[in-house]
C-alpha cells in the first residue's frame, strides 16, 4: 500500500520521494521500509526509548478493549465527523479521499473511517514500528508511517482531506499544513471525568483539565477555525475485570505502575463495573 500513497509522502525537508525495495529516498537519504510494509521517518533525535510510543503489551490490551465495543460510541462518531468532512469538501467523484491518522496505533478508528468513505485511502501515523505493524495491515487501502508527531509530519502540504487525531499527541500547526484547501482536522480529546471509577481505586492519573482550551488556541494560532460545533461525548460502560484490565493496559497508566501492583489493585475490584467516558470532539477547517 505503501506505493499507492508515495504521491502524499515526502522527507522531513517537504521533498518528494523515489521507491525502490530497498526503501523511500530522496536526496542521497533512505528511510527504510520494514518487512511488514511500512516506513520509517524517525528523526535522528527521536528514539523509540524516550518516544513513549505504545509497546507490543499495551497495543495487545488496544485491540482487546477496542474490539469488545466499549468505545464503540467514540469510534461511532469520529466516523460520522470524517464521513461529514469528506461530504462538505466537495472532493470531485474521479479525485481519491486522502484520509490520515496521527497516533493511530492499532488502527481501528481508521479502518472504520475507511469503510465509512467508498474508495478513500488512508494513512495512519504513529511512533511505535509495533503499532505501524498493525497499521500495514489494518484495512487493505492503509499505508502505515512510523513518524513522531512532535516533528513534521511526513506528508507533502495540502494533501489530507480528513484528518483524525484520537486520545494522541499532537501538532496543530502542521496538521493545519498537511490539510488540503477544503479538509477538516476532527479530535477526540479525553475530558475530566472520562474513567472516573477507576482512577481512586486503581491509582491512576487523571485527565488534566484545559485540555480541549489548550488545543482550541493552538488550533486558532495555526489558522484553524471551527467548522462544527465543539460536542460533548458522554456515555457509562459496564465493564469487567478483564475489561479493566485492557483499558489501563492501554492507558499511559501502564508504565506508571508495576504490572503485579496494577493487578493487585484491579483484583480488588467488583466482578464488574459501570465507567464513565467523557470526551469532547473537534472539527476545524483552514480560515
Amino acid at each position: 500500500m505503501l506505493a499507492d500513497i508515495l504521491d502524499l509522502l515526502a522527507d522531513p525537508n517537504g521533498e518528494p520521494l523515489e521507491f525502490s525495495e530497498k526503501g523511500l529516498h530522496a536526496h542521497g537519504r533512505t528511510y527504510p521500509i520494514a518487512d511488514a510494509g511500512y516506513a520509517i521517518f524517525l528523526l535522528e533525535d527521536t528514539s523509540e526509548e524516550t518516544s513513549q510510543g505504545d509497546d507490543p503489551a499495551m497495543l495487545h490490551a488496544r485491540e482487546a478493549f477496542l474490539s469488545r465495543g466499549h468505545f464503540a460510541p467514540f469510534v461511532e462518531e469520529v466516523s460520522a465527523a470524517v464521513h461529514d468532512a469528506i461530504d462538505e469538501a466537495g472532493i470531485p467523484e474521479e479525485d481519491t479521499p486522502v484520509i490520515c491518522e496521527i497516533g493511530a496505533g492499532t488502527g481501528y478508528y481508521l479502518a472504520h473511517n475507511l469503510d465509512e468513505v467508498y474508495g478513500a485511502i488512508g494513512i495512519g501515523i504513529d511512533i511505535s514500528s509495533a503499532a505501524a505493524e498493525h497499521l500495514a495491515s489494518c484495512h487493505p487501502r492503509v499505508g502505515a508511517v512510523v513518524a513522531d508527531a512532535r516533528q513534521r509530519l511526513p506528508l507533502h502540504d495540502g494533501v489530507v482531506d480528513a484528518l483524525t487525531v484520537i486520545f494522541s499527541p499532537h501538532n496543530a500547526a502542521e496538521c493545519a499544513r498537511v490539510l488540503a484547501p477544503t479538509g477538516q482536522l476532527i479530535v477526540l480529546l479525553p475530558e475530566p471525568g472520562h474513567l472516573k471509577e477507576l482512577r481512586q481505586p486503581l491509582g491512576i492519573r487523571d485527565v488534566e483539565p484545559g485540555g480541549v482550551a489548550e488545543f482550541r488556541e493552538q488550533a486558532a494560532e495555526a489558522g484553524l477555525v471551527f467548522a462544527a460545533e465543539p460536542r460533548t461525548i458522554e456515555f457509562s460502560m459496564r465493564l469487567d475485570r478483564e475489561s479493566i484490565k485492557a483499558q489501563i493496559g492501554m492507558s499511559p497508566s501502564a508504565r506508571d505502575i508495576p504490572e503485579d501492583e496494577l493487578a493487585e489493585r484491579a483484583a480488588q475490584l467488583p466482578p464488574a463495573m459501570t465507567v464513565s467516558a467523557k470526551a469532547s470532539l473537534l472539527r476545524f477547517r483552514k480560515s
